[in-house]
This record gives C-alpha cells, sequence and structure tokens, in this order.
C-alpha cells in the first residue's frame, strides 16, 4: 500500500473566492472538523490585505482560537515579506510562498514580474527557515494562463529548479484555472521531480473542467507525494470565470481509499462535516461523493 499526503485547502483556497463571508467561529470550527476527520497539513488562511481578500481578514485571530498539538502543521499563505512577519507572529508553523509562471498572471494577481515572483518567493522560503519554520513554494498557473494561453514547460522546470536553491519543504505545480488533463500532469510532474533532486512535488488541482481527479491519480503515478483539496470542493480562481473550485476531498478519499492509497482521513467523517459545510455555506456544494454516498452501501443502508 502507498500513502499520499492531503493538505486541506478549505479554511483558505476553498473560502477566499466564495461569496459568502464565512465569520471565525465557524471557520474555527470547519478546520476542528477538518482535524476530526483525518487533516493534519492545513492552509488555515492568508495574511494579505483584507480590503482585497474579505474572506481572509482575521486570519491572525482565527490563528489564535485552533488547537495547537505536535502532529498539527497550520499553513499561512503570504505573498510577501510584510505578511511572513504577520504569519510569523500570529504562530503559522508553515510558510507556503506563490510565485507565478507568467507576467501576465504575476501582474495582475501580485503586482510584480514573474521572475520578481520567483525572488520574493525565495525570500520568504529562507527568512521561515530563518525563524525555525517551514517554507515552501506553488507555482501558479503551472498549466496554463488565461492571460497568456498555454503555459511552456521548459518554463515552469527553470522556475522549480531556481527555486531549489533555497532548498523549500515542497515545490507546487498548481493548476490554478482547471485546464490540465492527465497526460500534461503526468510529464510535468516527472520533468519538475528530475530537475529538483530529492525535493517533494506537491500539486494543487481545481475541477473546473472535470479533470481534477483524473489529474491527481496522474500526479501520483508521476511521483508526487502531496496532493491540495478542499472539503465539499469549494473555491475557485477570480480569474477563472465559472470555476468550479478545487478538486474535493472527500472525492479524492472515495478514489484513494478504494485503490489501497493510504491518507489517514476518514472518508465517512469527511461527508458528515461536509454537509455541515453546505449549512454554513447556503447552498449546494460542488463534491459529487458528498451526494451520492459513498460505496459499498446499498440502498436499504440508506435508508
Amino acid at each position: 500500500m502507498t500513502a499520499i499526503e492531503i493538505v486541506e485547502v478549505a479554511p483558505r483556497d476553498g473560502l477566499q473566492n466564495e461569496k459568502v463571508l464565512v465569520s471565525l467561529e465557524d471557520k474555527a470550527e470547519l478546520i476542528r472538523r477538518l482535524i476530526d476527520c483525518g487533516a493534519r497539513r492545513i492552509e488555515v488562511g492568508s495574511f494579505v490585505n483584507p480590503k482585497k481578500v474579505p474572506q481572509m481578514a482575521g486570519t491572525d485571530e482565527l490563528l489564535a482560537m485552533l488547537p495547537r498539538r505536535g502532529d498539527l502543521t497550520y499553513v499561512g499563505l503570504v505573498m510577501n515579506m510584510r505578511g511572513l512577519e504577520r504569519g510569523l507572529a500570529a504562530g503559522i508553523d508553515e510558510a507556503g510562498a506563490v510565485c507565478v509562471s507568467t507576467d501576465g498572471f504575476a501582474m495582475r494577481n501580485q503586482g510584480q514580474t514573474s521572475d520578481e515572483s520567483i525572488a520574493v518567493a525565495s525570500e520568504i522560503v529562507q527568512a521561515a527557515k530563518a525563524a525555525g519554520k517551514s517554507g515552501q513554494v506553488t507555482i501558479g498557473a503551472a498549466f496554463g494562463c488565461p492571460f497568456e494561453g498555454e503555459v511552456p514547460a521548459e518554463r515552469v522546470v527553470a522556475m522549480a529548479r531556481k527555486l531549489a536553491e533555497v532548498a523549500p519543504r515542497e515545490i507546487a505545480l498548481a493548476d490554478t484555472i482547471g485546464v490540465a488533463v492527465p497526460a500534461q500532469v503526468s510529464r510535468l510532474v516527472t520533468q519538475v521531480r528530475e530537475a529538483i533532486g530529492g525535493i517533494p512535488v506537491r500539486v494543487h488541482l481545481h475541477n473546473t473542467r472535470n479533470t481534477g481527479i483524473a489529474n491527481a491519480w496522474a500526479a501520483i503515478e508521476a511521483g508526487a507525494t502531496t496532493l491540495d483539496a478542499a472539503l465539499g470542493g469549494i473555491g475557485g480562481c477570480p480569474f477563472a470565470p465559472n470555476a468550479t473550485g478545487n478538486i474535493a476531498t472527500e472525492d479524492l478519499l472515495y478514489m484513494l481509499d478504494r485503490s489501497d492509497v493510504a491518507t489517514g482521513y476518514d472518508l465517512a467523517a469527511a461527508i458528515g462535516h461536509a454537509k455541515w459545510l453546505e449549512t454554513i455555506m447556503n447552498k449546494p456544494l460542488p463534491a459529487m461523493v458528498s451526494r451520492a454516498s459513498s460505496f459499498p452501501q446499498t440502498i436499504e443502508q440508506k435508508a
């Protein structure tokens, strides 16, 4: 049996593009429920300007509301050194930095060129490690850009090679707008792994075009050690019209459980907590398994 780590991103990437503003109390309850179903590495929020991302207001206060245990890692997304300072002061265990594959996306998302975003991300990782914390980097729009279209794999590989110089915990490849297909994921994960030596590869997938779960399997077969997922499949990208969100934790768990891939999660608990999350978001969520239920389960058992 193989094992895959799941980073639960519902509290940050899941919520940040949702219209319903979720209270700090409900965010804390969401994180407690994620821990209950097996999440051990959780992206709890981001340290950005709350005027630009209202859902992320109060991340500092949120961290103070969360349980502290040796087996839990709370990840905070930081876009610059000021964000890192806030995150460290609030008590994050790990800093998540972001760089972007194209100038068009990087300028709109972070107000800097792609090369500048690499330099900033590298600085964040080094500073986080100097502070005794973990630091990782995500390469955004690694599989395609809404402003420049196709992204050459060579560009992403070169970025990963440059980031590897500061030895982050891992390098993530993000299908930010949900355009990737399995063959592309397999090729890029393989190429990046070969370029960065022993640094693990994480993959962040969106299900905008219904390829997310297939892409997750392709990433695993190509050697990715960690996948991001969001309970209920919530989320989306502001630059991807009609985006349906991240791959859903319970959908990913169903595939992995039935494939004898260990995750440390409880699928039944995840389904139950996804139904609770629907009441908070006040709408049906995109995930499929929490609607259809797990299997094997007979009609009589459902009744």
